[in-house]
Formats: C-alpha cells, sequence, structure tokens
C-alpha cells in the first residue's frame, strides 16, 4: 500500500474569490496536515467546477468528456479521499455540483471516503449537509465522513480563524475523520491505467513464441 495518499477537492463555488474555495481549502490544509501526523504524504488536485462549467455541460448533451474533464473524472474516481464542497442554493447543492456527480459513473465512488462541506448566507441551510447531500453519496456507496462542515457568512466574518470560533474544531474533526479513512484506502493503488498493455501482450503475437 502506498505511503501517498491521492486527496482529491471538488469547490462548486461560481465567483471568484469564493468562500467555497476558502472552505475548500481549510479542509484541504487539515487533511494535508493530519495525514503528515500519520506519517502519510498527500497527493492533492482540487477541481474548480467553475472553470469546468462549459465541459460539464457539453458532457450532459454529448455523453463525451473533454481532455480536461476526463483528467478531473479521473482525479475524483482515482483518489483515496475526496472533500466536496458546494454552495447551498435554494436549500440543496448548486445545478454545477448536481451536475458534475452525475456524469460519474455511479460505481465509481464505491467506498470513497468523502468529507462534505457547504456554504451557505445563513445557518439556516445548515443541514443541507445531511438531507441533500449525504443521502446523495450514501446512494453513490462512498463512505461520507460522520461530521459535515457547514460554514455560513457569520463563521467568516465573525473570526472563522480565531479559537473562539467553532468552525476551525469542526474542520479539525472532520479533517481527522476523512485522514483515518483515507490513510488504510488502498483505491488509489488500484486504478486502472486505461492504456496499459494487458499482462502476456507480445507485439509481434503469437509469432515470438519459440
Amino acid at each position: 500500500m502506498s505511503d501517498v495518499k491521492k486527496i482529491a477537492v471538488i469547490a462548486a463555488g461560481l465567483s471568484q474569490p469564493s468562500s467555497t474555495r476558502l472552505l475548500a481549502d481549510r479542509l484541504t490544509e487539515a487533511t494535508v496536515s493530519d495525514l503528515r501526523e500519520r506519517g502519510i504524504e498527500a497527493d492533492v488536485t482540487v477541481i474548480e467546477l467553475r472553470d469546468l462549467a462549459h465541459d460539464v455541460t457539453n458532457n450532459l448533451l454529448t455523453g463525451f468528456p473533454s481532455a480536461k474533464l476526463d483528467a478531473a473524472i479521473a482525479a475524483v474516481t482515482g483518489a483515496d479521499g475526496l472533500i466536496a464542497v458546494t454552495p447551498i442554493f435554494t436549500t440543496s447543492y448548486s445545478g454545477l455540483f448536481k451536475s458534475f456527480i452525475d456524469i460519474l459513473d455511479p460505481q465509481s465512488l464505491t467506498d470513497l471516503p468523502v468529507l462534505l462541506g457547504a456554504t451557505g448566507g445563513t445557518d439556516r441551510h445548515s443541514l443541507a449537509i445531511d438531507y441533500a447531500m449525504r443521502p446523495l453519496f450514501s446512494y453513490l456507496h462512498a463512505v461520507a465522513v460522520p461530521t459535515g462542515v457547514y460554514a455560513a457568512s457569520a463563521d467568516w466574518g465573525s473570526g472563522g480563524d480565531s479559537a473562539a470560533s467553532t468552525l476551525p474544531g469542526r474542520i479539525a474533526r472532520a479533517a481527522g475523520e476523512l485522514a483515518a479513512l483515507a490513510a488504510v484506502s488502498d483505491r488509489s493503488d488500484q486504478a486502472v491505467d486505461p492504456f496499459a498493455l494487458p499482462e502476456g501482450f507480445s507485439p509481434v503475437g503469437s509469432f515470438g513464441a519459440q
């Protein structure tokens, strides 16, 4: 089993700068730090869905991913751990976030440890992680960690970095839960290279046999 774990990060924020990306970065930093304390390095791939919006739409219409989108899909499905963060619109995850999930093979996230995060304007939508995101990933047979992290605007405005805020505590707890599962994951070791030659392949076929 490799001592370098692949961590994929989905940030579905639409604006720049984005509080969704900010939360994704904080969760990533905490997860990488926790893995390092366990003697494990992390290979992190951050996927900004904003940059893939047109590719995602084209994939929905044609059924074929662009090279850039295909690389993003491979990073997610071949990861040892996933951090998925979306803004909450009209009480649920964003349409762009759901569209990206819809183009994944439904079996490709099986057993993948996932940390769920969301951002919104007020605390009123904090349960969206549990009634919208968690059922989605349960349907895909992923393993969502118990602690979801929701950050409202007030969490940042009241000092999201300070020890007095509960946000850093939730981030640390959720990151620890993800790191514990990613540390023992062997998903990235099982990733299949679609261009790899089958075992026993001979460039001269049966003519090479003596």
